[in-house]
């Protein structure tokens, strides 16, 4: 199996930077991995897209190092199996409340061998079309499990959280965050920023690595908390806030 190189830079502690991918295209994928970003996120939690896009996406992506990743919508048994047999380097799960649903999630990316209910198939991209004889002892080892903490109650359950053997990563996400704290479409509110950070500090105190998502110049607070994985955005809000820029300069509203 390939070395899980994004997954080697997380417990290691190596600072990743990357994009949310919220677009279907196929194209999209392949321009944004020609940028150089350590990784990119496919969304498909809050996107239209589908396992024939992923799929095609993920060939897109796979002449270059850029990693893979996928946000999943919910925690759902068949979604993580059609992700972890096309082969993505890491799942992020989206709202984890306590340490029980951290848990499932980590049951459903493993095969009962090692304690999971995931299912064993054959012919899947994840083993070059049946061709890797060693995927199934090395596919625990090589899987990465990013949990999202993205509510009041999630953060008092942090410790918990992070005890949970197999997660190697805890994902602050600042917008949902906001919105149970009170503070709905300020993810940038002083209360909001400041729990994230005690968060990765506590996290880091705990031995777990984190990770947020923050534009840049925001998330320089974050790095220096001790956040090691950083979505700096999304390809459409780049191309939007671009086009929305370009557009202000030359176009005038007729009389």
């Amino acid at each position: 199996m390939t070395d899980n190189r994004f997954k080697r830079l997380v417990q290691t502690g190596h600072p990743q930077y990357g994009l949310f991918c919220v677009s279907n295209a196929l194209q999209t994928a392949e321009a944004l991995a020609g940028s150089g970003f350590d990784f990119i996120v496919f969304d498909i939690e809050h996107s239209p897209s589908s396992m024939p896009h992923l799929h095609a996406q993920l060939a897109a992506m796979a002449s270059g190092p850029t990693a893979s990743i996928v946000r999943v919508a919910s925690l759902d048994l068949g979604v993580f199996k059609h992700c972890l047999d096309l082969g993505v380097q890491a799942i992020m799960v989206p709202n984890i409340a306590n340490a029980e649903q951290a848990r499932e999630a980590i049951r459903f990316s493993r095969y009962p061998v090692h304690g999971g209910i995931r299912g064993m198939g054959g012919t899947m991209r994840v083993t070059r079309y049946g061709r890797d004889k060693g995927y199934f002892a090395d596919a625990q080892q090589q899987t990465c499990m990013l949990i999202q903490i993205e509510s009041r109650e999630a953060m008092g359950n942090l410790d918990a959280i992070c005890a949970v053997e197999g997660v190697d990563m805890v994902f602050f996400g600042p917008t949902d965050l906001s919105a149970d704290m009170g503070f709905m479409g300020q993810p940038g509110h002083p209360e909001v920023v400041a729990a994230i950070e005690s968060g990765i500090r506590r996290a880091r105190s705990l031995g777990m690595r984190s990770g947020v998502l923050a534009g840049d110049p925001d998330c320089l607070r974050y790095v220096e908390a001790g956040a090691t994985m950083v979505i700096l955005g999304s390809d459409l809000g780049l191309m939007v806030r671009g086009a929305d820029t370009l557009a202000a300069k030359f176009v005038q509203p007729a009389a």
